[in-house]
Formats: C-alpha cells, sequence, structure tokens
C-alpha cells in the first residue's frame, strides 16, 4: 500500500510505501537496495522505519505526476513517448552501470516528477547483475524470453521491458494482451514461441 504524507517540520510532502510484518522483510530489502541509488532518473528512498506490530514504512520522494500509466490513460503523444522512454533509458543506463538489475520495467513501475520527467521505481524485484539467486516475481508481458525460459536476468532483460512499455505507450495496449487472464500460457508465449 502507498500513500502520500507530509513532513510536520517543512510541509514537505513524501510518499509512503507500506507492507504488513507478513510483507515487512521485501520493504527492508527494497531500502537496501535503494540507499546506493542516486540519479533524477531514480525515485530517491528518503528512509524507512519499523512498527511495534512488525510492519514496516519505506519513505521515498513524492512524485506528483503519479504513474506513468495514470499518464497512458489520458493517451500520450509520439513526443511525450519518446521523452519517457529516454528517461527510463537513462534510468536504466544508471542502474546497470551501478551493477543493478531493475527486474521490473513497466508503466506502473515507472513515476513522473514534480518536473515532468519520468523516473524508475518499485525496485522490489531488483538485484544485483549475475546474482545467481532468480528474481521471483515480474509481470509477464514485460519479461524477456530468457526470463519466462527461468534463466538469468540481466540488463538486457530490462531493455527488453523498456520495449514493451514503449509499444504500450504507443498503442495503449500491452504486448501480449490476448493473453491477460492466463501467466502461465503468456510465459510459454514469450519463451518458447
Amino acid at each position: 500500500e502507498v500513500f502520500l504524507a507530509a513532513d510536520d517540520a517543512s510541509g514537505e510532502l513524501f510518499a509512503v510505501k507500506s507492507a504488513s510484518a507478513a510483507c515487512a522483510a521485501a520493504l527492508r530489502r527494497e531500502q537496501r537496495v535503494m540507499a546506493g541509488l542516486s540519479s533524477p532518473r531514480v525515485v530517491s528512498c528518503i528512509g524507512g522505519r519499523g512498527a511495534p506490530d512488525g510492519s514496516y514504512q519505506l519513505f521515498l520522494e513524492f512524485a506528483p505526476g503519479g504513474s506513468l500509466a495514470d499518464q497512458m490513460a489520458t493517451g500520450l503523444d509520439e513526443l511525450a513517448v519518446r521523452g519517457y522512454a529516454a528517461d527510463v533509458a537513462a534510468g536504466l543506463a544508471y542502474l546497470h552501470g551501478a551493477g543493478m538489475v531493475h527486474g521490473d520495467v513497466k508503466a506502473r513501475n515507472v513515476v513522473i516528477g514534480a518536473d515532468g520527467r519520468a523516473k524508475l521505481a518499485d525496485f522490489g524485484c531488483s538485484r544485483k547483475a549475475g546474482a545467481d539467486v532468480p528474481i521471483i516475481g515480474g509481470t509477464p508481458a514485460f519479461m524477456a524470453p530468457e526470463v519466462a525460459r527461468g534463466e538469468e536476468q540481466s540488463p538486457a532483460a530490462d531493455v527488453w521491458a523498456l520495449g514493451c512499455m514503449v509499444v504500450e505507450m504507443a498503442t495503449g495496449r500491452t504486448p501480449w494482451s490476448g493473453m491477460d487472464g492466463d501467466a502461465l500460457a503468456a510465459l510459454h508465449r514469450i519463451g518458447y514461441t
């Protein structure tokens, strides 16, 4: 769950991503991943805190433009598609240069900052590039064929997902949209056809 909050002292707005005790470890991991990142094309992590009940809150930079998926709902022209794609590509170049893979690039995981530019968000599936531990998660319609087959997820898989996102921005439909209800069939089609 993500909600908006304000700093009592400064009045500055920020986003709060909250998880129950059962999911708190995932948010702590996401905070560790984000702590070392600093780029204008990546959402900033302000910090986090645990509660006595075991729940956890992650504090993130507020993006007043909402998600890229929200922007797509009103339709995007070619100039906007190019601009957002370039912003996400720059964010991925930074992330890959830092030895990381995002693992779940899609419009819902890209936010629009106060400057109108796109920023990568939601690092729940991120990891070090070349790590032997497979990522559990991601979105089937945006998975590269090698990821759908259960092979290594490299920076190239993020670039594939960016391409899928560009298709979605330009057409209003996700690639493989005919497979929406059947994730297993989508994974098979993407990975083996």
